[in-house]
This record gives C-alpha cells, structure tokens and sequence, in this order.
C-alpha cells in the first residue's frame, strides 16, 4: 500500500511566511493561518498552504498579548529557503500619551525587505503596513492600515497614498490590510485568488463569516475615528456628523472652523489622513448604510436625508467607498425585515 504522507510530500503547497518580532501583535499572526489551514480541510487532496514562522532568532517570542510563539526558522533561514509565494508582516503598536503610535523596528524592516525580495507576493496585516512602508515596499502605491494609525502612515510617508477606509487594497503583488478581524478578510481574498472563490466560499463558512465582504468595505464607523488634538477640527467634525444634510463644501467648513481653505486641507489631512471632502463624503456613506441596513427607506429618500442629493451621486460615493451599489450593500447588509406588501 502507498504511504499517505508520501502522496502529501509530492503535492507541492504554497509556502507562506509569517514575520515574527517581539510585541507583535497576536491576532496579526495567529488569524491568517486559521485560514489557511482551512483550505487543506475544504480540499480532497493535499494542496494548500504551508505556514511558517520566522523570527530574527529561534528563541520564543512574546506577543503583545503576553502570549509566547515559537519561530519555526529564523529570517536568515528562511531567505535561503527560497520558494517564499506569500510574505505576510503583521504589525505592532504602542500608546503613546493617550494615542496609538505603530512601531517599526530597524532590524525588522531589514528582514522584511530581504525577504520581500525573495517573495511572489507581499501582504501586510493591520499596522504592518508601516514596516513595509518603510523597507520602501509601497512607494508610489495606494495602501491602507489600521484607522488609528493611518494619520502617522501619512504624515511619515508622504508618497504613499494612504486611504484609511477599505479592509484591504491590493497593488499589484503587494497587499495591505486594515485591522484587526480584518486579517481574516485579506486571507479569504488571497485564498480566493490561489484557489478560487468557490474554495474560499466554503473557508468562510467554516469560520461563520460573510464573504466576501467587498475590498472597500469600510473598517469602521467614521464617528468612531481617532479623535484629533485640534480642539477646532474635532469641533468640526462633530459640525459635520451632525449635518451631513446640509452642504458641506469646502468653502463651507473653511468659514464655520475660521481657517483657510488651503490651511483646512492641511489640517484635516495631517490629524486625520484625509481631505475634508473625503472625511464628508466617508460620513455620508456610513449614514446611508445604517439606514440601508435598518431601514426601508426608498434610495431617494437615503440620498436626500444624507445630503447626497441625488440617488446616483449617492451610488457614484457607494463604489468608491464600498466597491458595491446601495441596492446590493441592502440585500447583503439588512438587519431588519421590510413589511408585507400592502401595509
């Protein structure tokens, strides 16, 4: 008879490694692989992934969490292994004065972008992004990380394009992702580009997810952002969250905050990583979809309460925000049962 280990030896399975360093945090490392191994599951034969942990040492290393991971290889190791298909780089953070701050370790970012190099893709998860920021992975390219970090990804790369919104964005082989539960939905959307969306359908229903949540899903609830420092722009916000109906240009806001256009610009993209009509345009959107998805309202009505204007606008700032429609963020989103017809 044929050995079973011997068949799985043959099938040759994707090689992912995960960048270990010390304070990482733990859902970063530990969630993607929960994924992965679902796929050999999902599978009737041994394809899938092989996920390794690498380390700039052996030694166990302790999450931020206080838990401790052992390294299966050390980074040196595993640049000469060769074959990486998936680098994936969590991140790290830290509190500083009230605010969190991402954290990017020299030595580490060294690693990532030696390894990088030897890697068919690169993916970050949560504050990662921040390392592969600064091993110069995402120059030129648009990216995302977590909300409470994406002001500094900003503010200390300036040639990145920095949208604080989606729950992932990929630029051709290098992927970036928000966080933190967002790590699961980066992983479905790489399975689902290796083995399908069929295979990566079946993943998610064994980890009692939606999928797939769109690319530009929004990360979070934009009153729920970092609050800024700047008494007067978080006085602003506040002004806009509470009138997202009426017109809220530029112009407008300038005027109610007392500064300049120009200065309010700069501003807004300095303590929140984002244009004012960007900021404006994301609120709207978050409005629209609680009542999307608690109410039945008609898609004119939506608009017009949120300060659309128009349905179609309202649409236009749906694909952009969402990657999806009104109509089909209602069907996928709803929380509550429209009345039978006639009442």
């Amino acid at each position: 008879m044929q050995n079973p280990t011997s068949r799985e030896q043959r099938v040759e399975k994707r090689l992912i490694v995960v960048v270990l360093f010390e304070g990482v945090d733990l859902l970063d490392v530990t969630g993607p692989p929960e994924v992965f191994s679902l796929v050999r599951r999902e599978t009737a034969d041994a394809a899938g992934y092989r996920v390794v942990l690498a380390a700039a040492t052996t030694d166990p290393v302790t999450t931020a969490a206080g838990v401790r991971i052992l390294p299966d290889l050390t980074f040196d190791q595993a640049a000469a292994a060769g074959g990486i298909d998936t680098l994936l780089v969590p991140g790290a953070v830290e509190a500083d004065g009230g605010r969190v701050r991402a954290l990017t370790d020299p030595a580490v970012v060294d690693h990532v972008r030696t390894l990088a190099a030897r890697a068919r893709r690169v993916a970050s998860v949560c504050v990662g992004a921040h390392l592969l920021a600064a091993a110069g992975l995402l120059d030129g390219k648009r990216a995302t990380t977590h909300w409470s970090t994406a002001g500094q990804l900003a503010a200390e790369y300036p040639q990145i394009e920095v949208d604080a919104d989606p729950i992932f964005i990929r630029e051709g082989e290098v992927w970036t992702g928000a966080g933190i539960s967002a790590c699961l939905d980066l992983s479905l959307a790489l399975v689902a580009e290796d083995f399908g969306e069929e295979l990566a359908l079946r993943v998610a229903r064994q980890l009692v997810m939606y999928l797939k949540r769109p690319s530009g899903q929004s990360q979070f609830s934009v009153p729920l952002e970092p609050v800024s420092t700047t008494r007067r722009i978080e006085e602003l916000r506040h002004h806009i969250l509470r009138n997202l109906s009426d017109r809220l240009t530029v112009p407008d806001l300038a005027a109610h905050a007392h500064v300049s256009e120009r200065q309010l610009v700069r501003i807004f993209k300095a303590e929140l990583g984002t244009t004012p009509s960007a900021y404006v345009e994301s609120a709207r959107v978050e409005l629209a979809r609680h009542r999307l998805e608690s109410g039945d309202d008609t898609l004119e009505r939506i608009a017009t309460a949120c300060g659309f204007g128009t349905t179609d606008t309202m649409v236009r700032a749906f694909r952009r925000r969402l990657d999806t429609t009104p109509t089909d963020y209602r069907r996928r989103f709803r929380t509550s049962t429209p009345p039978p017809a006639g009442r």
